[in-house]
């Protein structure tokens, strides 16, 4: 099996920059959480260990967000400091490779292929280069691959129709050495300049897939996969609330000490029937430090929650357990958020939690790490919910 990869996750987004402009296109969030997330939980599943990301454009958003690691995957960055093209960046990235061979995504496509079939592909036919194929009905927006006993023998222009037929997939299984070995320019297409004139090679080969197949590049189908990933992925079952800034009004500065300082938001009282019949278990998660400050005892934070739960239940809706973390940020408390001590607590209480069917509504950065690291869904409100 393939043990490293190279996402392509360089690329400006000009024909999506009118629709998401403030994050590169990978990082575009899609159902709750940046598309990038998609691609590596997939690796992840299919026992990649190590991925160099390929950035470029706003690149410190995707460094910053991911740091050295994701779900068990060593993360590394290849950079360009000026665009290289697609064949300049997997050729930088595969520098950093430590393998015979690896596999290349690119960053704003998911295309659900099986990777163990495609690297038992590749190795036995001792290819260079093995391309995933896409089975669709018209080749004319992307332009059709041709192969002869699996290998390929030619590229297609794009047309109005040309019918039926495999696509490039954009996903790319590369021995090491060989690429490295090609006499090639700093910037270079990788499509253009590389594979299109080595069609007819007996090393180059294509395996056809018939997979989940969505390119997020334009308007249209970023839109299209903000709904069909909610069918696509497992639906939310368990949901994780933040509690100041979600539940009652965030006191910049100062911390809800008593009952008579808390103040509902407006919604969210009526929000909570519907979030119990929609969810099997319903958690307050929330960092609480004013009690490690000793600006409050442990005994005022249990009063404020009591009239909190009361409200809740008065209004119809359910908390199934409240967990608080009440240490300092300098104790580095591993209950504390962004850390999953919480999370864990309520997967021990509650065995049938499952974090791929979970969701957090978050006002904050160390609410959504705690998401990402948990592998939840993160929303920044409840509306978020579309309820």
């Amino acid at each position: 099996m393939f043990k490293e990869a190279v996402i392509l996750a360089g690329g400006f987004g000009t024909r999506l920059s009118h629709v998401v402009s403030d994050v590169p296109k990978p990082m575009a969030p899609v159902y709750g959480r940046p598309f990038l997330c998609y691609l590596l939980d997939r690796l992840a599943d299919a026992g990649i260990q190590r991925v160099v990301l390929a950035t470029g454009y706003m690149h410190e958003v995707i460094e910053t967000y991911f740091g050295t690691g994701y779900q068990g995957l060593e993360i590394i960055y290849s950079n360009e400091d000026q665009p290289l093209f697609t064949g300049g960046a997997i050729r930088q990235a595969a520098e950093k490779i430590q393998s015979e061979d690896f596999v290349v995504l690119n960053g704003d496509t998911l295309f659900d292929i099986d990777f163990q079939q495609l690297y038992d592909f590749h190795t036995s036919h001792d290819a260079h280069l093995s391309i995933a194929l896409r089975r669709v009905e018209d080749t004319g927006r992307y332009g059709a691959v041709t192969c002869e006993n699996d290998r390929i023998v030619a590229f297609h222009e794009k047309t109005e129709s040309q019918g039926a037929g495999d696509i490039n997939g954009g996903i790319y299984a590369i021995n090491r050495a060989w690429l490295l070995n090609q006499d090639l320019p700093t910037k270079f297409s990788f499509e253009k300049e590389l594979m299109q004139p080595l069609a007819g090679d007996p090393h180059f080969y294509g395996l056809s897939f018939n997979n989940y197949f969505i390119d997020i590049g334009v308007p249209d189908d970023y839109f299209r996969a903000q709904q069909e990933f909610k069918t696509l992925f497992p639906q939310d079952e368990f949901l994780f609330l933040d509690r100041d800034g979600i539940l009652n009004k965030h006191l910049l500065g100062d911390y809800v000490r008593n009952w008579s300082m808390w103040e509902w938001l407006p919604g969210i009282l009526e929000a909570m029937p519907v979030l119990a019949k929609r969810f099997k278990r319903i958690f307050i998660v929330t960092n609480q430090q004013g009690v490690g400050k000793g600006l409050m005892t442990e005994e005022d934070l249990e009063d404020v929650h009591r009239h909190m739960l009361a409200d809740i239940e008065a209004a119809g809706g359910r908390i199934d357990r409240v967990y608080v973390c009440t240490a300092l940020e300098s104790e580095k408390s591993p209950n504390r958020k962004p850390e999953i001590g919480m999370a864990l607590q309520a997967q021990h209480d509650f065995p049938e939690v499952d974090f791929h069917r979970s969701v957090m509504v978050g006002d904050s950065k160390s609410d959504e790490l705690f998401a990402q690291r948990s592998r939840m869904r993160f929303l920044e409100s409840i509306p978020a919910l579309s309820l």
